[in-house]
């Protein structure tokens, strides 16, 4: 810190400076207080040490000379003197000074209070940088969340319409529709296709449209078949407090009051308890609703979106799903067709995928050579478009060449193709299990091992769904899978040898 210290006695002064310098503060002396008030004004100085008896002019009148300007804030006086009485103190306090020391001075005492004056002065002066230069910097934080704000729109663009690729006339119309819908926000939209055709995506582009314009809006979604019966009306209208047994006492807002102004996205829409069908209804037909326990009725500016992937024409012939709720969400009606029916979709969606996957992987993959995209549009793609960008994640994972081949989606086509030469087909009830025939010759254990791992994909995975679908127990078919994958290991190991 930079310190002027004023004191007409040579010795003292030495000393004083000599702990100053010490403790590692820049120091400059004066013998007299005028020649301390010209160094100040044409210095910074945060804190002046001074002697209040000097000849000509005293410490006290050097204090409240500098108290008098208008940037004396950027200075602290700390005053000594060998004459330690009351009315001494007072009138150093009463010039201005910071502190009041006694000679002889005590180190370890004027060491505090150099302490204090720095952390004094840093506050002074951040608040006036702060003060003065307050609009530049809000207009700088405002600028970087402008940035922000950006940034976000651009990646939802990507994530909405950049990773999703309207490639088909199907699509293409769909898009178009979707774009429809984006416009009036009251209209309820029922969105229906398989696992995987990108029902959500569908979502977010009829919420944020394609100029973002509904960034800033909220997009809330709820997936009612992982919300347990008796927790869903709390979770979608929220409840008042003291409104069950364990519920919070202040309440709790639900899913509805989380999107206003926004969308909220009923993902299974099916799955609903049909108890929670007629709120709804409610809701979609008056904009209106009361949370559980509730007296008070609140309004909801919220648009609603349904998706589902199962067949509502029979949920509702079941009665699980009620008929007016259907019609009326179907206003707004979009069903997006599986991959497998537009081709012209596949090879598009797989060079995207590759790219973007190669690109995060630093992979060299380029393109798609002919056999490679014959193969992906042979494969019926159960999955969708969900099962499509997995493939493509995984071969870009395993291998790094410049065209995607045939052998690179070994994983995924795997037993599940259409038959080609030296292939043979296991009917299992509507479908078929394409399995090889290797020229050298096939055991039934390698046989059955090809079974279980053509139905475990076909399943994504799904053990349970995998043991039912060969009515096996779970526990049989988990023996099984770790005896094969156990015989799959060693073949590894002694490929390896």
């Amino acid at each position: 810190m930079e310190i002027l210290l004023v004191e007409d006695d040579r010795h003292s002064r030495e000393a004083v400076m000599w702990f100053l310098q010490e403790q590692g503060h820049k120091v400059t002396e004066c013998d007299n207080a005028r020649e301390a008030l010209a160094k100040w004004r044409v210095g910074d100085y945060p804190l002046i040490i001074s002697d209040i008896q000097m000849p000509g002019m005293s410490g006290l009148e050097l204090a409240n000379a500098i108290n008098g300007q208008p940037d004396s804030w950027r200075t602290d006086v700390v005053l000594f003197t060998g004459y330690g009485d009351m009315k001494t103190a007072v009138a150093a306090l009463r010039a201005g000074a910071y502190d009041y020391l006694l000679k002889p001075v005590d180190a370890e005492e004027l060491a505090t209070v150099i302490q204090r004056v720095a952390e004094h002065q840093a506050l002074l002066r951040e608040n006036r940088e702060l003060t003065k230069n307050f609009d530049a910097r809000l207009k700088s934080a405002t600028m970087h969340t402008v940035q922000e704000l950006t940034q976000m729109r651009k990646l939802v663009a990507e994530t909405v319409m950049g990773k999703v690729g309207f490639f088909s006339p199907q699509m293409q119309a769909i898009k178009a529709m979707a774009l429809r819908y984006n416009e009036d926000r009251t209209i309820p939209v029922l969105l229906q296709g398989e696992t995987g055709t990108g029902k959500e995506v569908i979502a977010r582009l009829i919420h944020y449209g394609s100029e973002l314009d509904s960034a800033a809006a909220p997009l809330v979604e709820l997936n009612c078949a992982a919300i347990p019966h008796n927790l869903f009306e709390s979770e979608l209208f929220g409840y008042e407090g003291g409104a069950f047994s364990g519920s919070l006492g202040q309440g709790k807002k639900g899913k509805l009051d989380a999107a206003t102004g926004g969308t909220l996205l009923l993902d299974e829409v099916a799955e609903m308890p049909t108890e929670i069908q007629a709120k709804l209804l409610r809701v979609v037909e008056t904009k209106e609703y009361y949370r559980l326990g509730g007296l008070q009725k609140i309004k909801a500016n919220v648009r609603i979106i349904c998706a589902t992937n199962v067949d509502l024409d029979k949920k509702m012939q079941e009665g699980s799903f009620r008929s007016d709720l259907y019609y009326r969400l179907k206003i707004g009606h979009l069903v997006i067709p599986p991959l497998r029916e537009r081709q012209e979709d596949i090879v598009p969606l797989a060079a995207m995928f590759l790219r973007e996957f190669s690109q995060a992987r630093k992979k060299r993959f380029s393109g798609i050579n002919n056999g490679a995209q014959q193969l992906l549009q042979t494969y019926n793609w159960p999955g969708n478009v969900r099962e499509l960008r997995n493939a493509i994640e995984w071969a870009v994972f395993m291998y790094n060449e410049e065209e995607l081949q045939p052998c690179h989606l070994e994983k995924v086509v795997k037993g599940t193709l259409v038959p080609a030469d030296g292939r043979a087909a296991v009917a299992t009830g509507e479908k078929r299990i394409i399995l090889p025939l290797p020229e050298s010759g096939l055991s039934i254990k390698a046989y059955n091992d090809l079974i279980v791992q053509a139905v475990l994909d076909a399943h994504h995975g799904n053990q349970t769904a995998a043991a039912k679908y060969l009515d096996m127990s779970l526990r049989a078919f988990c023996y099984r899978l770790e005896q094969m994958r156990g015989r799959q290991a060693d073949n590894e190991a002694s490929s390896k040898q």
